[in-house]
């Protein structure tokens, strides 16, 4: 399931990340790779806030759309 469907709190793997080349680079750059756990902390505004190793990240919803959990 996309990870923008995700509940709040839930801890994900990673399964895959869709989009384009230049989409994947970006979010592999934020640490986005298959096979780590985030958890997804809230969702405003269009955006999703992950922990994403141990870091909190602020991505759109249509990228959030391209990670698969």
């Amino acid at each position: 399931m996309p990870l923008s469907f995700a509940d709040l709190n839930s801890v994900n793997t990673i399964k895959k990340i869709g989009g384009s080349k230049e989409q994947q680079r970006h979010l592999e750059n934020l640490g986005f790779v298959p096979g780590t756990v985030i958890v997804v902390v809230s969702k405003t505004n269009g955006n999703v806030i992950v922990n994403v190793k141990e870091v909190r990240i602020a991505i759109s919803e249509e990228l959030a759309r391209k990670i698969m959990v």
